[in-house]
């Protein structure tokens, strides 16, 4: 079996922290100079490693073997989310990068192909998962043209054209070429590190389901206006997401989060009533079943708030993801490369998070691997893994390419 390059391996993830750098962590959006420079960067080193390397038309990057044997596909992203982590991303575009270089310059393995490809935005700073959509021919140009990002108010358009590749053309995926696609991240949890595992084997990524719930009551002065008379919509959304949050600690499945990421009150201040309150809420769940349990649980909750209060109460479907399966002979082929440099230490678990793998897994055996993030900190500066956990992940990623291509 190949040996990956530990020195290599590090140094390369050191050097794409240097892009953007921020305290212990990276800043590096979408198309920012730093992104771009490190975008071009990469190319670079995939043609040192004999890849045949281009850039595309929605910054895309897609690295391709040379050999004439069967291929995997690897990769994940580059960008960051704001003032956050080095390794969200960045990890298993090395990963991928270090077992195209260790199978080809092991004889015994040279035959065998790994094409790496980095996708675009998979961060959300122009929209939702941008480049690995673009690249299994799920966006348009329309969507990119309407793309904006929601800090800069910059448009992709302007970025790509500031960047030089705004006429290229897309790379769009070849299913007959590969035999597999394989991705590695950070966990983004604690799961591996409060456990002392070293190796988490994905086995579904969760689906998220997301909400505007809205109550509309009666803006009036909160001096004057009797506790009797109110049509509090602050209290209102206050209660609901209480009644919710009790609701869902009965229906929910064992790994099922909510969030409620926003509540505004109208007109927001200290002496008056709001007379509207929104709340954008969202739940996770990788069963189809638990999913469609928590919604009609959510609507229960909504419908109840309405006839027991005295308010107005909508709500709205923003999107609905589906659960992507990782492939399970791949399942395997992690499992026991985890196996081998990691005895014991391994487990199957579901992604928490939204990944690239998601839309490549209904046109490819997908796969995905997670190493260990330290105190389970991600989208933060403070992001880390041990250099210990990164070189044997990066030796249990690329044994698996391995075993699934020789399967």
């Amino acid at each position: 079996m190949p040996r990956i390059n530990k020195d290599r391996v590090l140094s390369d993830l050191r050097k794409l922290a240097s892009f953007g750098a921020y305290k212990t962590g990276v800043h590096r959006p979408t198309l920012s100079v730093e992104d771009v420079a490190a975008r071009e960067w990469f190319v670079h080193r995939l043609r040192e490693a004999g890849l045949d390397a281009e850039i595309d038309g929605v910054a895309n990057i897609l690295g391709k073997s040379r050999v004439n044997g069967k291929k995997a596909l690897s990769g994940s992203h580059l960008e960051s989310q704001n003032y956050a982590g080095w390794l969200d991303g960045a990890l298993g575009c090395v990963y991928a990068l270090e077992a195209a270089r260790a199978i080809s310059e092991d004889p015994d393995t040279a035959d065998l192909g790994v094409d790496v490809v980095v996708f675009c935005d998979e961060e959300g700073h122009f929209g939702s998962f941008i480049g690995s959509r673009s690249f299994v021919g799920l966006l348009d140009d329309k969507e990119i043209d309407a793309a904006v990002n929601r800090v800069t108010g910059e448009t992709m358009r302007q970025g790509l054209e500031r960047a030089g590749w705004s006429d290229r053309p897309r790379h769009l995926i070849d299913p007959s070429r590969y035999d597999s696609f394989f991705e590695a991240h950070i966990e983004q949890g604690d799961t591996l590190d409060s456990s002392g595992g070293k190796i988490g084997v994905v086995t579904a990524i969760v689906a998220i389901w997301q909400y505007r719930i809205t109550v509309i009551g009666e803006q009036n002065h909160a001096g004057t206006t009797s506790m009797a008379r109110r049509r509090d919509a602050g209290r209102e959304m206050i209660r609901l997401i209480a009644s919710i949050d009790q609701r869902f600690q009965k229906v929910g499945g064992e790994r099922s989060v909510w969030t409620t990421g926003r509540m505004e009150f109208d007109p927001g201040e200290k002496s008056i009533i709001p007379g509207k309150a929104q709340a954008l809420f969202q739940f996770r769940d990788a069963d189809p079943v638990v999913l469609e349990r928590m919604e009609a649980a959510l609507h229960d909750e909504i419908a109840h708030a309405k006839r027991n209060g005295r308010c107005e109460i909508s709500i709205e479907r923003l999107g609905a993801s589906t659960p992507a399966k990782m492939d399970e002979r791949l399942q395997r082929a992690l499992d026991a490369a985890a196996e081998k440099s990691a005895p014991g230490a391994h487990q199957r678990m579901p992604s928490g998070a939204g990944h690239d793998a998601q839309y490549l897994a209904p046109k490819l055996p997908s796969a995905m691997m997670f190493v260990p993030s330290i105190n389970g900190v991600s989208h933060h500066w403070s992001e880390n893994t041990s250099d210990e956990d990164i070189v044997l992940g990066a030796q249990v990623f690329a044994d698996a390419i391995v075993k699934a291509l020789r399967s």
